[in-house]
């Protein structure tokens, strides 16, 4: 008797024991499942910010003496922050004032170039946004203008939600509109959907002053987000309708 309820006892150890394992081995698989999931989701969109220039190559110098390189990499590093903040994977070509040559090139500016490019192309992003300031011979010239490949439909949609955007949000009375162009080499050679952002004119002084405020460049970067995330959203509904 004393035998047999042991044996009743021993059995009902093993049962609880082997269910503890399996209740064990069930959470940690939905846990890992619940994780893989809620990255996947925190990082809906593959966005690669471009800033433009960098290291020995400053870009325009505004009348103010400005630095095209430096406010571009400001406006950039603030636009990783907005996207990020928003849920996007964000990928930068370069995160310093450096560009992305190696001192043993002879033409630098052409490595920098090409290098970016493969940069965003073995990233796969879903767009590129480049970042530039603009210049021109004239003063009064100001306002920020969008750029696409000339031959890319959806860059041309991308372009023209940006441009939209950034004139609501900077500057009402901006009437530039997206210009498509067939020569700029990153928009030519990349892969994916990509634009080009001249976020002012450094030969206008009050542009120029604007472009070196933190403040003004972090409205930009918010200006660009907004439009970035317009078009990747209005381009998710269209490939499921």
């Amino acid at each position: 008797m004393a035998a047999g309820k042991q044996g009743k006892s021993l059995v009902m150890l093993i049962t609880v024991c082997v269910l503890f394992i399996v209740g064990i081995v069930t959470y940690i698989t939905a846990k890992d499942v619940f994780e893989e999931v809620s990255v996947k989701g925190n990082k809906k969109y593959k966005v690669v910010i471009d800033s433009g220039h960098g290291g020995i190559d400053p870009g325009k110098v505004g009348v103010n003496g400005a630095y095209e390189k430096d406010i571009n990499l400001a406006i950039a590093t603030c636009l990783k922050k907005e996207l990020e903040d928003r849920d996007c994977e964000v990928v930068m070509t370069r995160e310093t004032d450096t560009g992305l040559y190696n001192e043993n090139d002879s033409n630098k500016k052409a490595a920098d170039l090409k290098r970016r490019v493969e940069l965003m192309n073995s990233e796969k992003p879903d767009v590129i946004v480049s970042i530039h300031q603009n210049s021109f011979t004239q003063e009064s010239s100001k306002g920020a203008q969008v750029f696409y490949q000339a031959s890319s439909e959806e860059g041309k949609k991308f372009a023209e939600i940006m441009q939209k955007q950034l004139s609501e949000s900077l500057d009402k009375s901006n009437s530039r509109v997206a210009k498509p162009n067939a020569d700029y080499y990153i928009l030519k050679n990349s892969e994916s959907v990509a634009i080009i952002v001249e976020c002012g004119f450094l030969s206008n002084p009050q542009e120029a002053q604007m472009l070196v405020n933190k403040d003004y460049q972090k409205k930009v970067a918010e200006a660009v987000a907004d439009g970035t995330l317009c078009y990747l959203e209005a381009a998710g509904a269209q490939k499921e309708a």
